[in-house]
């Protein structure tokens, strides 16, 4: 029986870097984090989806994933979050059974439905029509991982001849969750048998309605609560809660910059988007996350801090239902150097405070 009540910590593998560098050299280095992550004894290694920029240029995770699965046999692989809407789902139905079938690995597969009008529109997909092309892609890679014969008809997407996706799954099978960005979209994901996927930035109010929603609605469903909840946290280490601060406020504007443009947050693509409204108010605290000034109540809903404060942050976390904890400092800018020492005091500080499923404790 799973232990839901013991955490997971996992963490994020992204080409990231403190000076200029090809993106082989991103890749390799996104590698390295990757194996040394595994040698510490962390769950899972998880890897963004993002295009076109340089902000997380990971376009494919199921091929970087792979890579890490010959390089890390055993460690966990987990994608936080692939968009959907921009995939066939046949095809992707079909990768990520070959990858769990090659792997010797369990696959957390995050989805969502993608914020990014460059990428939409990059595409070529009505980025209205993203709600709806998300569901019904879902229920058409769900539908064809239970390995039947299977036909599909929806209002965008369909699959007209009856089709038997190989490889077939035997044994280990996938993990699934839904990006939630509001109370509301949980229990969207609960009709849809997604566990929920949650993001620290969000004030523990927020956190904690999702939760309630989702644990609600799944309860209304006749179906259990009880699953494995990721969140992504970011998080720096340090002896002392300034130094951990300090290093917050030296690298996350940059992070929050990126997003600014890759998100073209200046020109509010999501005013006049139907079901993105709410997306204009969220994004429009990154112009001021983007000042390093202005990022005290960020670095507080993280994990940033002594050995002692990220341990009371990730109870805290806890506490509103969340289970899985993927850990992170790896964004734009940051040396490898800070990413590995973040890694390490993670793994000799303060898993072993924990019961955890993770190797390390």
């Amino acid at each position: 029986m799973t232990n839901f009540s013991a955490p997971v910590f996992a963490f994020q593998v992204a080409p990231v870097s403190g000076g200029a560098a090809t993106d082989k050299m991103l890749y390799e280095s996104a590698l390295e984090d990757a194996r040394l992550g595994h040698a510490l004894g962390f769950s899972v290694a998880w890897i963004i989806e993002h295009h076109f920029t340089d902000y997380y240029p990971t376009p494919n995770p199921l091929i970087m994933l792979s890579h890490i699965a010959a390089a890390c046999p055993g460690l966990g692989l987990g994608t936080s979050v692939m968009v959907l809407p921009w995939y066939n789902p046949l095809r992707f139905a079909e990768d990520v059974a070959m990858l769990q079938t090659l792997s010797k690995a369990d696959l957390h597969i995050g989805i969502g439905r993608g914020t990014a009008k460059l990428e939409y529109d990059a595409f070529g997909v009505d980025m209205t029509e993203a709600r709806e092309r998300f569901r019904e892609s879902w229920e058409i890679v769900r539908t064809a991982l239970k390995g039947e014969p299977f036909r599909y008809k929806g209002k965008h997407l369909s699959v007209e001849q009856e089709v038997l996706l190989r490889p077939v799954l035997s044994g280990r099978k996938p993990n699934f969750y839904g990006a939630i960005g509001s109370p509301q979209s949980a229990s969207i994901m609960a009709d849809l048998d997604l566990a929920p996927m949650g993001l620290a930035q969000f004030p523990d109010r927020i956190l904690q309605s999702v939760m309630d929603n989702w644990r609600a609605r799944r309860v209304e469903l006749g179906q259990s609560p009880a699953a494995e909840v990721p969140i992504l946290v970011q998080c720096y280490i340090a002896d002392s809660d300034e130094e951990a601060r300090a290093l917050a406020r030296q690298y996350l504007p940059l992070y929050f910059k990126k997003q600014v443009e890759h998100y073209e947050i200046l020109k509010d693509p999501w005013k006049d988007t139907e079901g993105y409204e709410q997306f204009s108010r969220m994004f429009s605290t990154l112009l001021k996350l983007s000042n390093s000034t202005d990022i005290d109540a960020f670095i507080d809903l993280n994990a940033i801090g002594s050995p002692a404060t990220v341990e009371r942050r990730i109870r805290q976390l806890m506490d509103i239902g969340f289970n899985h904890f993927l850990m992170t400092n790896s964004t734009p800018g940051v040396p490898k150097e800070v990413r590995h020492t973040m890694l390490k005091r993670l793994a000799s500080d303060v898993m072993p405070r924990f019961s955890s499923r993770s190797k390390a404790a």
